[in-house]
């Protein structure tokens, strides 16, 4: 599945980011795959999974937030599993 990256400003607190990257796909077919965020200017990138760039505009539409981009990405490297690090095993 495709996968964009996008600029907002940030009208949620930093739980409720931490709260979207576990979420499951909505009925838009997005699903956050990682959230960054700049605390002082109250922005935030995200990075999302999305069947295309319309089903992105309007995830953000249902919660009422603009972007000022939206584009299509490649991934230069797949995103390592979460868990443990194997190197700091005792």
């Amino acid at each position: 599945m495709p996968i964009f990256l996008d600029v907002h400003k940030v009208p949620f607190s930093e739980d409720n980011l931490k709260e979207l990257c576990q979420s499951p796909r909505d009925e838009f077919g997005v699903r956050h795959i990682n959230l960054f965020y700049n605390r002082e200017s109250r922005v935030c990138f995200c990075l999302l999974e999305a069947p295309n760039k319309e089903m992105v505009e309007d995830h953000h539409t249902k919660a009422d937030i603009k972007c000022e981009w939206i584009t299509e990405v490649v991934m230069a490297a797949p995103m390592k599993p979460q868990g443990p690090d194997p190197q700091k095993s005792s």
